[in-house]
């Protein structure tokens, strides 16, 4: 009998989350409601599917009936401040998140991973190397593969005990854990971001830590050596610990070192020091990728794969679309799509990622965050930045405290590109990278994506590129 049977869950949020939970809740012998503030009408055709597995209670903000079950799933997108949820904790009624469902009823063992940036590009490369060494392998949770992404609960309720789930979590899903405990827990590093969330990045990386939580001596953790706050979680782990970093180190884990004048990945399990990959084989530019594929090859070897399998996934890694994405190159000018560059960190790792001048398309929706250290970089790297979005003029701000003023604003993306392309010489290249979120003016860090895409496409056809 499954652990759900007979119980009444609330699940809130009848988005991507709700409409993946309440069907495997269903069939796991519950009895869902699923509630959402939205009405039917604004819902649309999304709920259509969930009248066959639960009963809804839409556009009534007062959740009524909420308080007789026996357990309530949030959706990632509920804060976990908002008031049905402090109703329930008060009430003595759990709370759990969704990926918490997923790891209680999962057979195949999950590598979750986690962090701040890298997690996509580390979760893709970790399926390709698994994937490489003839497992059969899931990608689950918030990164898109083939197009679409599949929840971890859907992906834990399919996957025999012999395949394997690989997931990027989220600081929302892991409010709500308790058991959570996966085969494999990653936190590729942890800086300022979603301070409009969680407020303060001390609870961010609280948030985060819940990964580690649960684990055991029979799990495995993996963890940033050089990144302050994942270094500081390293006592707080009772899984095996394999640490990554840039620099040799002598712990079990991964690094990057010279080994006969061509710098390799190297790995160290049980004693054993291994070469894992050659750097130069890896298809992305930046020393970030160099890390990512670190804290892959981290996950690979805990997984028991052997070095070629290693080599051979990481060698055929095409890297993430949105993820300094090449999109085209006219007249000589090198346009990348970086739109999964959502915070500081990540943009001025991209703008990094590049020995040659760099005009920067910047600016979005602030998510709290401290832009100094991207003002720092754009002075010192970059040939000229177009700010863009209701808080591009505080990127642009912030790079004038440095003595930066080759500064332009544009008021779409169609502008954007224009002003970059006039900007640029044979060369360069022109990045979109944020450091924002996209819901100024956008749905989704995606569809600010294909917009600039479209927008290069156009400006080629006009060059006749």
């Amino acid at each position: 009998m499954s652990l759900f049977s007979g119980k009444r869950i609330a699940v809130i949020g009848a988005a991507a989350t709700g409409r993946a939970a309440a069907p495997v809740l269903a069939r796991q012998g519950a009895r869902v409601t699923v509630y959402d503030d939205r009405s039917a009408e604004e819902l649309g055709e999304a709920v259509t599917a969930l009248r066959d597995f639960a009963e809804l209670s839409l556009g009534d903000p007062h959740y009524p009936g909420i308080e007789a079950c026996d357990l309530v799933v949030p959706s990632p997108g509920v804060p976990a401040d908002a008031p049905v949820l402090r109703a329930a904790v008060e009430r003595g009624t759990p709370v759990l998140s969704e990926i918490e469902i997923a790891y209680r009823i999962a057979r195949a063992p999950i590598v979750a991973v986690t962090g701040t940036n890298g997690k996509t590009t580390t979760v893709l490369m970790v399926a390709g190397i698994l994937k490489a060494a003839g497992r059969e392998t899931q990608v689950a949770g918030n990164t898109l593969a083939g197009g679409f992404q599949v929840p971890l609960i859907q992906a834990a309720e399919t996957m025999p005990v012999t395949g394997w789930i690989v997931s990027e979590i989220s600081s929302f899903q892991l409010e709500w854990v308790r058991e959570f405990r996966p085969k494999i827990g990653v936190i590729t590093n942890i800086t300022a971001d979603h301070l409009n969330r969680h407020g303060t990045v001390d609870a961010y990386v609280a948030a985060k830590a819940h990964l580690l939580d649960a684990q055991t001596a029979q799990e495995w953790t993996v963890l940033n050596l050089d990144n302050p706050a994942t270094a500081g979680l390293m006592g707080r782990s009772q899984g095996r610990l394999l640490r990554f970093g840039r620099q040799p180190h002598p712990f079990e884990g991964t690094w990057p070192e010279a080994v006969d004048g061509r710098r390799w990945l190297r790995g160290r399990v049980d004693g054993r020091v291994l070469d894992l990959a050659p750097a130069d084989e890896l298809r992305v530019p930046g020393e970030h990728t160099v890390e990512n594929a670190l804290a892959a090859a981290a996950v690979a070897l805990a997984a028991g794969c052997a070095p070629e399998e290693i080599r051979r996934g990481l060698a055929e890694f095409p890297g993430v679309p949105d993820r300094l994405e090449h999109v085209s190159t006219i007249n000589g000018v090198e346009y990348v799509n970086n739109t999964m560059c959502t915070n500081v960190d990540a943009a001025v790792r991209s703008v990094e990622a590049y020995d040659r001048p760099v005009v920067l398309i910047a600016g979005g929706r602030d998510k709290g965050l401290d832009f100094d250290p991207l003002g720092r970089v754009i002075a010192e790297r970059v040939k000229l930045l177009v700010a863009i979005g209701v808080d591009g003029p505080l990127i642009a701000e912030s790079a004038r405290r440095h003595g930066f003023d080759r500064i332009r604003t544009a008021d779409s993306m169609r502008e954007a590109v224009r002003a970059a392309a006039q900007g640029a010489a044979e060369g360069d290249v022109v990045l979109l990278a944020p450091a924002c979120a996209s819901f100024d003016w956008y749905r989704s860090f995606e569809a600010r994506g294909q917009d600039f895409k479209a927008e290069v496409a156009r400006l080629a056809a006009e060059t006749n590129q």
